[in-house]
């Protein structure tokens, strides 16, 4: 298998993640936006664990663990996000100030 082809996937769904990180101001696109990110993790570590070839599948089993955290994280985040967006009535990132002094 060629290594080449599933890293260049994740490296790109990874840049892609970043930017949606950075240049998004809804609370709701940065989550996806993170979500992106560890499945571009996923991705790099399930390639790593089949070009490695050894007995124990160590890639796909942290690849579960990842996706377990991230099933963890949107729960939680959508959770929080949905009482910002009780209180202000926004989900806009600049508007949030709750922590402001």
């Amino acid at each position: 298998m060629n290594l080449a082809w599933p890293l260049t996937l994740g490296a790109l769904l990874f840049s892609i993640g970043v930017y949606g990180v950075l240049a998004r101001r809804n609370a709701v696109l940065v989550l996806m936006s993170i979500e992106l990110m560890l499945n571009a993790v996923n991705v790099n570590l399930v390639a790593f664990s089949t070009w490695i070839r050894e007995t124990i599948a160590i890639g796909q089993i942290f690849a579960l663990f990842v996706i377990t955290i991230a099933a963890a994280e949107v729960g939680i985040g959508l959770a929080i996000v949905l009482l910002i967006f009780r209180n202000r009535e926004t989900i806009n990132i600049d508007e949030i100030d709750l922590l402001k002094w």
